[in-house]
């Protein structure tokens, strides 16, 4: 694999090091409720963080801490909401999933985002020109009617969106092949709508292919499919995992560490430790109190 830049490696592995830290957290006792990792699908946020730009929206999901982190780069503010503690991004309440900060939006309901996506995209189309609207989707969320109702009005009403899709294999518990029918390919095709598929892990080269896409997004405005062939190494939430033995997990940073073991061990051991003093920091802190606006 090529070598990443340090700036990269360290959003990557600011990610990993979160995610890690949570499920520490949930097995102590010290975090109620659940959570969804991204381990394995860091680097889908991390290749889009600078082909989005600040007028941009992003909508993400469940799953969604990557996404985040990608976006801010602040894991003060997101451990805080996820703790229900002072400086939390929704005051306490949105927790894992239910995150607003700027023109950033996610929901734990599946297929939510993209009806709402394509309204902002109309929006941007006609008051903020070259402005996109990026939703992030899994695989499993193409069994929702929603989804194609906002598809056909985005490619009707040629919007600016992007519509990006974690395809792990699985939708919770059931193995994509036996809950979908035909591809995702072939879905957005049905409606006319351009399909870009990504089956590598280097950053760089994903970057490339998708850079002119994107850019073509936003100069003469149009919807488009990008699915990222990934694998979620952790389970559905903090602890259902039922997946087969043998179930592909493919992980990115088993091969980079590999590749280049003198940069990952410096940069994952800084990560860690900033992920480590962030969670005591936060810790210390008192509850988020939640006021009515």
């Amino acid at each position: 694999m090529d070598r990443l830049s340090d700036d990269d490696l360290a959003l990557l592995l600011l990610i990993r090091s979160f995610e890690l830290k949570l499920l520490e957290l949930f097995e102590r006792g010290e975090l109620n409720g659940t959570t969804h990792t991204c381990l394995g699908q860091e680097y889908v946020p991390v290749s889009l963080r600078p082909l989005l730009r600040e007028p941009d929206w992003v909508f993400s999901n469940h799953r969604g801490h990557g996404h985040y982190l990608a976006r801010f780069g602040d894991p003060e503010g997101l451990l805080a909401e996820i703790m229900g503690r002072k400086g939390a991004l929704c005051e306490g309440v949105g927790g894992s999933q239910h995150l607003r900060r700027e023109r950033y939006l996610s929901t734990g309901v599946q297929g939510q985002s993209l009806p709402v996506a394509a309204g902002v995209a109309l929006r941007l189309k006609r008051h903020e020109p070259g402005a996109l609207a990026c939703v992030y989707i899994g695989d499993g969320t193409w069994g929702e009617g929603s989804v194609y109702e906002a598809l056909n009005l985005a490619q009707l009403w040629r919007l600016p969106l992007l519509v990006v899709v974690e395809h792990n294999g699985i939708a919770q518990s059931t193995p994509t092949a036996l809950q979908m029918a035909g591809t995702i390919e072939g879905r957005a095709r049905a409606f006319g709508i351009g399909h870009h598929r990504v089956d590598l892990f280097e950053i760089p080269r994903i970057r490339d292919g998708l850079a002119p896409l994107i850019d073509s997004v936003r100069a003469d405005p149009r919807p488009l499919v990008v699915e990222f062939a990934t694998h979620r190494l952790g389970p559905h939430s903090k602890g259902d995992d039922t997946r087969p033995p043998g179930f592909p997990r493919t992980d990115w940073y088993a091969a980079y560490r590999a590749a280049h073991p003198a940069q990952a061990a410096r940069i994952e051991a800084e990560a860690r430790a900033r992920v480590d003093e962030v969670a005591a920091e936060v810790a210390a802190r008192p509850p988020a109190a939640w006021t009515a606006a």
